[in-house]
């Protein structure tokens, strides 16, 4: 059994290592729990499988089972488990929630319905209240996040299912990017609800802001360096705000980077050349720089897959950045899996093996 899910603090987005390719990529247990491990070891205050940075689109229900299994069983009762159990088929998040919670789950967190776009209020009656009517006891955390579900939870029927049951629905996570939608979060749903930031570069900024009043933070950068948005939280709630702006500061260039835009070019048919953009997006840049630095195995599931050479470059100029104004911020990397982040980062050859 985890430790009882309390929705203030750092709270990480695991990665899922995978071994092979992305044809024939299988989850790595091993490479898992030792994330989990290391989270722990470095202060993070829960951890959250099988969700958007887990892959958990590409993950099979039995796999998907398996990586909250493992777990809820490395986490025992020292941090919270915020399971990812959300789906697009109510039937499913049932079940997944379900399963979770007899393993021993803190939490299920749930995704807006992804694709089939239901209306706010479909989504408040014919999914969150029913995974809650179904799955009695154990607590759930809505996710909005439009820019990938194509729908959202509107603030009026997230202030609803949680003041109908705060204990049940004490907390959301927020990726709107839209910081006037978090403030109506607040207001509708009252000082009770906990606001939760998706999104590692305006978590400071969420806590900061007396209409959202943040409690923390859902991280994706965290896989690498828990102790540091571990301690920006903590500085934060702490009114602490010269050292929060500081380890904000130092962390800025892996921030930038939960998604990465690189220009590009296509020669089409004919020999003709076209500017686009190749846009890589969670968990792709995180899962490259963990693998650069030796973390894990390089493996994505497809349609994910290695990233271009000028992205792979972006990671790694963040990577030194980094390592070169606050090298603090990495050294807990170095006795976890006994590589030297210096000769690491100046391997050309490790990092060109990442690239497509």
């Amino acid at each position: 059994m985890s430790k009882p899910f309390d929705p203030h603090g750092a709270f990480t987005a695991l990665v899922t290592p995978f071994l092979g390719s992305a044809d024939g990529a299988k989850c790595d247990d091993g490479a898992f729990r030792a994330n989990v491990e290391f989270q722990i070891a470095n202060g993070i205050t829960g951890v959250v499988p099988c969700g958007t940075t887990g892959e958990s689109p590409t993950l099979t229900w039995d796999e998907h089972n398996r990586v909250i299994e493992v777990c809820v069983e490395v986490a025992k009762d020292r941090v919270s488990v915020l399971a990812g159990t959300g789906s697009n088929s109510t039937d499913e998040a049932i079940w997944s929630s379900k399963h979770a919670r007899d393993l021993g789950a803190s939490a299920g967190l749930l995704v807006d319905c992804y694709y089939n776009g239901p209306s706010s209020l479909e989504l408040r009656e014919e999914y969150y209240e029913r995974v809650l009517a179904a799955v009695p006891g154990f607590p759930i955390v809505p996710y909005i996040i439009p820019a990938r579900s194509g729908c959202a939870l509107s603030a009026a029927d997230l202030a609803l299912l949680h003041q109908n049951a705060p204990d049940m629905v004490p907390a959301v996570k927020q990726a709107t990017g839209d910081l006037d939608r978090m403030a109506e979060d607040r207001m509708l749903a009252g000082s009770s609800l906990a606001i939760l930031s998706g999104d590692d570069d305006l978590t400071l900024a969420m806590m900061r802001d007396t209409r959202i009043s943040a409690s923390g933070v859902i991280s994706v950068m965290s896989n690498i360096v828990p102790g540091a948005v571990s301690q920006l939280v903590r500085a934060q709630a702490a009114a602490e705000d010269e050292r929060a702006r500081a380890l904000e500061a130092q962390l800025k260039p892996l921030f930038g980077l939960v998604g990465c835009a690189v220009p590009a070019k296509r020669t089409l048919a004919g020999g003709r050349e076209v500017v686009t953009t190749d846009k890589f997006r969670n968990p792709s840049p995180v899962k490259t720089m963990m693998a650069g630095l030796g973390m894990l195995s390089h493996g994505l599931r497809a349609p994910l897959g290695s990233m271009s050479r000028a992205a792979v470059a972006q990671c790694r100029a963040a990577l030194r950045t980094v390592h070169q104004s606050a090298p603090e911020r990495l050294q807990s990397i170095e006795a976890a899996v006994w590589v030297s982040i210096t000769a690491r980062l100046a391997d050309d050859d490790v990092w060109s093996a990442l690239c497509r």
